[in-house]
């Protein structure tokens, strides 16, 4: 039984070092966001990254034995702009040549009130890697119309760019500089919960 099980894991590109959870999840892209925002001049600038994978073990009964991996690929950030994106992909942010992933692996959960989670893990960027907290909510389970089990989750994490030598920077004329250090990402993912999905016989 757990070999049919690691063969149904493996065949929906599940890794299988979840087996011995009750609930893997895995990251919807077609509906989800993985947003970010950052202070240009006055105003925020926003962006997205298009491409990225991720998988859950999470078992809503017991929120502390939860596992977070999330890959994002670089090259695929998009504001809109494609010379902007450009310089976003450089060497001068996010290198996507050399680095071309960002991974977090979580490494404590810390359940906060009824729905609220405290996700710590590790943020490698640019190789460098960082620990950081994700203030994130779980928005509960549900079915779809094609009997699908879908489950829902919001998240904010604020980090410094310097902290993973991303340092680009112009002065201006009148003081202050073109690009604040702090980015926000913000986090609006749905995922499939491939342990309760239905196989056909």
């Amino acid at each position: 039984m757990r070999l049919k099980w690691t063969a149904v894991l493996i065949a929906f590109g599940i890794n299988t070092s979840f087996i011995g959870f009750s609930d893997v999840h895995k990251i919807d892209p077609a509906h989800s966001n993985l947003g970010f925002k950052v202070r240009h001049l006055l105003a925020k600038s926003t962006g997205k990254f298009k491409t990225y994978s991720g998988e859950f073990d999470f078992d809503p009964s017991k929120p502390k034995d939860a596992k977070f991996n999330v890959d994002i690929e670089t090259a695929s950030i998009f504001t809109d702009n494609e010379d902007r994106d450009k310089h976003l992909r450089s060497d001068e942010f996010f290198d996507a040549a050399k680095h071309p992933k960002i991974t977090f692996k979580s490494s404590k959960v810390t359940p906060v009130g009824k729905e609220g989670l405290k996700i710590a893990g590790d943020l490698n960027m640019r190789g460098v890697t960082k620990p950081v907290t994700i203030d994130a909510k779980y928005l509960g389970e549900n079915v779809d119309p094609w009997g699908n089990t879908k489950a829902g989750w919001e998240g904010v994490l604020k980090l410094n760019r310097k902290d993973w030598g991303i340092n680009w920077n112009k002065s201006l004329d009148k003081g202050g500089v073109v690009l604040g250090d702090e980015v926000e990402i913000d986090l609006d993912i749905e995922t499939e919960n491939i342990s309760k999905k239905k196989t056909k016989t």
